[in-house]
C-alpha cells in the first residue's frame, strides 16, 4: 500500500510497517495524547522488536522520508 493509506491505517488504530525498511521487525504506531503525557498533540512513533539486537523494544518519535512517502511497500501489522 502506499503511504496515504497506511497512514489511514494508523488513524484507524492498527499498526504498519514497510517491507524496504532496513531493520527488520520494526513498525509504527500513532500515539494519541491523553491528560498524562507531556506531547498535547497526536504523533507518530516507531517500535523496535523485544529481540532487537541493541534496541530491544525501544521506541522513538518518527518522521517519514521522502523515500517512506512515495513507497508503495507499506502493509498493515497482524
Amino acid at each position: 500500500m502506499d503511504f496515504g493509506s497506511a497512514l489511514n491505517e494508523l488513524k484507524a488504530g492498527n499498526k504498519v510497517q514497510r517491507d524496504g525498511w532496513n531493520g527488520k521487525g520494526l513498525w509504527l504506531e500513532l500515539q494519541h495524547p491523553d491528560e498524562n503525557s507531556k506531547m498535547t498533540l497526536p504523533y507518530l512513533f516507531l517500535s523496535y522488536p523485544d529481540d532487537a539486537a541493541n534496541t530491544p523494544g525501544a521506541r522513538v518519535p518518527w518522521l517519514a522520508s521522502q523515500t517512506d512517502v512515495l513507497a508503495e511497500d507499506w502493509k498493515r501489522v497482524a
